[in-house]
C-alpha cells in the first residue's frame, strides 16, 4: 500500500484581459479498489463558480463558469491518493485466457459496441494494412500484449504541445507521436481486431513526475470478458500497473481532456500554456 500527493498546475497566459468560456476539467482521479482518494483541493483563479458532476463515463468533471475577464488562466489541483494492490490477487498458475477472437455477454453488447466503434474512421484501411505484421498467436491478454509492444518499437515517442491528437495513420506515415497519439493508434486497432477499447488520461509514477517536471500521461484501456478493462501503456511498452494514476476515460481522445474551454479576445492574444506534475510519495510501505 502507498500514498502519494499528486500536484498538477496548468497556466495560461495572454497579452491582455480576455473573457473565458465555460471549462470542463477532468482532473480528480478514478476511484475503485485500487485506489482511493483521501483528500483533493483545487485551486482556479481568476474569480469563477464551479459545480461537479459524473459524465456518461463516471469521470468526476468540474464545470467551472469564470466571472471576469483576465491575462491569466490558472488551475492547480493538488490531491492525496491511497493506492492498494489488486485485490484478491492474480495467481500466475492458473491464469484465466480469454480466447480471440473476443465475444462479449449479450447483456454487455450494447455498451461494448460505443466502444468498438473507430475513432477515425477514415484511417480503418491503413491501420488493417499495419495489423498484417502483428502477431495473432496466443489468448487475448498475450496478443494486446504484442500489439502494446507493436507500437512501442515502432512509434518514437515525441514530446507534442499542441492540443489534440494525431489520427492513426497521421501517426503511422510520421513513425512518430505524444502519448496520446501512441494510445489513440492501439486504441483503434485493438478496435479493428473487433474489441472494446477506450482512451485513459492520467498520471504516471515516474523519475519525471517526482522531480516536478512531468505532464498528464495517456494509454490504452481494453475490455475483455471476466477480466474487465486491462490497461496496456504503448509508449512503455507494457501492461498499466499501480503507477498508472487514472483520472479520466473516454470512448475518444477528446473527451477525456483534462482541461477543456474556449476563451474570447482578439487575434493573437494567446501566449502560451505551461503544465507541471509532481508526485511525491508519502507512504511506500509493503503489505
Amino acid at each position: 500500500m502507498s500514498r502519494l500527493r499528486i500536484e498538477h498546475g496548468t497556466v495560461y497566459t495572454y497579452r491582455q484581459n480576455v473573457v473565458f468560456g465555460q471549462h470542463r476539467l477532468v482532473l480528480r482521479p478514478r476511484e475503485g479498489h485500487d485506489l482511493r482518494v483521501e483528500n483533493m483541493i483545487l485551486e482556479i483563479s481568476p474569480a469563477h463558480r464551479l459545480m461537479w458532476s459524473r459524465d456518461v463515463y463516471n469521470n468526476s468533471v468540474a464545470i467551472v463558469d469564470f466571472t471576469e475577464p483576465a491575462a491569466r488562466l490558472e488551475v492547480r489541483s493538488t490531491v492525496i491518493v491511497q493506492r492498494s494492490n489488486p485485490f484478491p490477487r492474480e495467481d500466475p498458475r492458473a491464469p484465466c485466457r480469454i480466447v480471440m477472437p473476443v465475444s462479449y455477454d449479450a447483456l454487455e453488447i450494447p455498451i461494448a459496441a460505443a466502444y468498438q466503434s473507430m475513432s477515425y474512421p477514415d484511417d480503418i484501411n491503413e491501420i488493417r494494412t499495419w495489423l498484417q505484421q502483428y502477431p495473432v498467436a496466443g489468448d487475448a491478454e498475450t496478443q494486446l500484449l504484442a500489439l502494446c509492444s507493436l507500437v512501442n518499437s515502432q512509434i518514437k515517442y515525441q514530446r507534442r504541445s499542441v492540443k489534440g491528437v494525431q489520427s492513426p495513420a497521421e501517426t503511422l506515415r510520421l513513425g512518430s507521436g505524444s502519448c496520446r497519439d501512441m494510445a489513440t493508434l492501439m486504441m483503434d486497432a485493438a478496435r479493428v481486431l473487433g474489441l472494446a477499447a477506450r482512451f485513459a488520461s492520467g498520471y504516471l509514477d515516474c523519475l519525471a513526475s517526482e522531480a516536478g517536471r512531468a505532464s498528464t500521461h495517456a494509454w490504452t484501456e481494453v475490455y475483455l470478458p471476466i477480466l474487465g478493462w486491462r490497461g496496456f501503456d504503448p509508449t512503455l511498452g507494457e501492461p498499466t500497473s499501480l503507477k498508472h494514476i487514472v483520472i479520466g476515460v473516454s470512448q475518444h481522445p477528446r473527451g477525456v481532456m483534462p482541461i477543456s474551454g474556449l476563451f474570447s479576445g482578439a487575434a493573437g492574444d494567446y501566449l502560451d500554456m505551461t503544465i507541471q506534475v509532481k508526485i511525491e510519495k508519502l507512504v511506500d510501505a509493503l503489505e
